[in-house]
């Protein structure tokens, strides 16, 4: 009997442990603009660097157009890396940042389909005449932006050891190309190289 009455208490003992591990989750409020890494891979510190780096050499140039503000078409970012990185995001705040500098303007590719489809539906009779907006209007690009995230990673080699090591470089290559003559106008690229180790046991 005692030693049922023992094992239910050690049962009920590390039951205990468990739940108090596991449900003394923390939260913290981190600071964008703050450099914070918890490995080697790709983050939003390395995000932030990437775009404000490639957004100050976009805005450093001055032989584009000089007559009128350039008109910009983003195709996605090739992402050629392991990981599944929304390369998207990259570009989304690099527009920003233009948009923001009343330097550029830019064509909103992503909602091509639904300008047709709100043509089609307008075209039907459904919208006044006099309010339906007008076809054969819309702006063509003076450059296109277009770009590939490549990346390397090494690990340490299978050794006797208390740490386990990892590099990761990253690359970010961006490009306007004029779409009239094929001719790159511009382009620039962001390198991050990151080692990260952590115990061969642990959490």
């Amino acid at each position: 009997m005692r030693s049922i009455l023992k094992g239910l208490t050690l049962a009920v003992a590390a039951s205990v442990v468990t739940l108090t591990l596991g449900g003394c989750a923390t939260t913290r409020t981190l600071d964008p603009n703050q450099e914070t890494h918890y490995d080697a891979n790709y983050d939003f510190s390395d995000k932030k660097k990437i775009v404000d780096k490639l957004a100050a050499s976009l805005l450093s140039i001055n032989t584009l157009s000089p007559e009128k503000k350039p008109i910009i078409l983003i195709y996605p970012i090739a992402n050629e890396t392991s990981e599944h990185i929304s390369t998207s995001g990259i570009t989304d705040d690099i527009r920003l940042a233009l948009i923001r500098s009343g330097k550029f303007r830019f064509i909103n590719e992503a909602q091509r389909t639904n300008i047709q489809r709100e043509a089609r539906y307008q075209s039907k009779g459904y919208v006044d005449p006099a309010q339906r907006f007008q076809q054969g209007k819309q702006l063509g690009a003076d450059y296109i932006l277009s770009g590939a995230l490549r990346s390397i990673e090494k690990k340490q080699q299978k050794q006797i050891r208390l740490t386990k090591k990892k590099m990761v470089y990253y690359s970010l290559n961006l490009e306007l190309t004029n779409p009239t003559t094929g001719e790159i106008a511009w382009a620039d690229k962001v390198e991050l190289a990151r080692e990260a180790s952590r115990p061969i046991i642990g959490w």
